[in-house]
């Protein structure tokens, strides 16, 4: 009698409770997995907070350790921002300027406050209130945001020291120089005093009269000689430089020096190449550098020995070769053998080949010495060549 109004049919009753049952298991175990799934976020969301609230802590720390070091860093931290305003300072800035900058415009307020130095990258800067000038040190550091760090030094106190530095080396190369030039001048002008006293004397025949002039005036022109390569070695390079073939030049100081030495049968060389060799120099100066050069190398050797002159292109210089196989130097001598009054001959000057340096470094060039004890000696001497 199912279809009797009013009343519920009993399958259709249990089939609903049924699907009401499976509805609820459903739920429930959609729950448990949810709430199961809630857990497990919940777990992972522990453990990102805890390595979150790890990487805060080492940040804070790495932020404070930074923060303590440009604090206590001896040189000044500027940082500018994109627009060049300076958004922090260390208390070494303050300290060095003398004044708080933050937050002002860097190129406006404080950068024509620095005079620039001879020195790439150094500045002279007056702090406010001080008669003092200070130098500093400013180096820039662009990053990639736009924003800049300047790292400021002061140097004044290791400039004062630099400067005092010179200055006593300048004190002691003069000393040194003064103390040389008298050793050279005492000898030659005590023995031309000692032949002119013999001339005050009555009984002295005209022979031995004439002997004694010639000797007092040989000394008097070695008295010229020396304060003439003084003043040459001092003035520096000072004659009027002009287009010089050098195979005239060496020439010139071959048939100058070789004449005089040709008694002595030495075996003389001269090696020149085919066409001019063109560069700015002074003729008669670096004739004179070069026999020299020669001469020292005739004074090395002994009869029979080999005195060779040779001129050469190596790329972008012309290279002139003295050599000679003669007694050679020792490596002391060699370390020393450009240095004014420095000589190990009785009658040298010891300012030749300091003149023949700072001749060829006047005209660009460079000198080098290769010496062997017992086998001889090489001057080699670079000049640039001119079209």
């Amino acid at each position: 009698m199912s279809n009797v109004p009013g009343k519920i049919d009993r399958a259709e009753l249990e089939q609903a409770f049924s699907l009401f049952t499976e509805a609820s298991r459903q739920l429930v175990e959609s729950y448990q997995e949810l709430e199961q799934k809630v857990g497990s976020l919940t777990q992972e969301l522990a453990v990102a907070n805890g390595a979150l609230r790890q990487q805060y802590e080492e940040k804070a720390a790495l932020s404070s350790r930074l923060e303590t070091l440009l604090a206590a860093l001896p040189g000044g931290v500027v940082e500018l921002d994109g627009e060049g305003r300076v958004s922090t300072v260390n208390p070494a800035l303050r300290q060095i300027l003398g004044r708080e900058v933050q937050g002002c415009l860097w190129q406006e307020e404080v950068a024509p406050e620095l005079v620039p130095t001879s020195v790439v990258n150094e500045w002279e800067y007056a702090p406010p209130g001080e008669a003092a000038v200070r130098r500093l040190s400013i180096v820039a550091s662009e990053l990639a945001s736009g924003e800049r760090i300047l790292l400021i030094h002061d140097l004044s106190e290791s400039w004062r020291l630099r400067r005092q530095l010179e200055q006593h080396k300048r004190l002691a190369a003069m000393g040194e120089m003064a103390a040389g030039l008298a050793h050279q001048l005492r000898t030659p002008l005590a023995t031309a005093l000692l032949y002119t006293a013999n001339l005050t004397k009555p009984d002295l025949g005209a022979a031995e009269r004439a002997k004694f002039a010639d000797k007092s005036l040989a000394r008097l022109r070695h008295l010229e000689t020396l304060v003439q390569n003084m003043l040459r070695f001092v003035r520096g390079q000072q004659a009027e430089i002009e287009l010089v073939d050098l195979c005239l030049v060496i020439e010139d100081a071959f048939k100058t020096v070789q004449p005089e030495e040709s008694e002595r049968r030495r075996d003389w060389q001269l090696a020149l190449p085919d066409g001019p060799a063109w560069v700015e120099a002074n003729h008669r100066e670096l004739s004179g550098a070069l026999i020299n050069l020669l001469e020292n190398a005739v004074q090395a050797t002994a009869e029979q020995g080999k005195v060779a002159l040779r001129l050469c292109r190596e790329g972008r210089w012309w290279q002139i070769e003295v050599t000679d196989d003669g007694c050679g130097m020792s490596e002391a001598v060699k370390e020393r053998l450009f240095e004014p009054f420095f000589t190990t001959r009785k009658e040298g000057t010891g300012l030749g080949l300091a003149i023949v340096r700072n001749l060829v470094a006047a005209y660009g060039g460079e000198i080098d010495v290769q010496s062997v004890q017992g086998q001889g000696t090489t001057f080699t001497i670079l000049l640039p060549a001119s079209r």
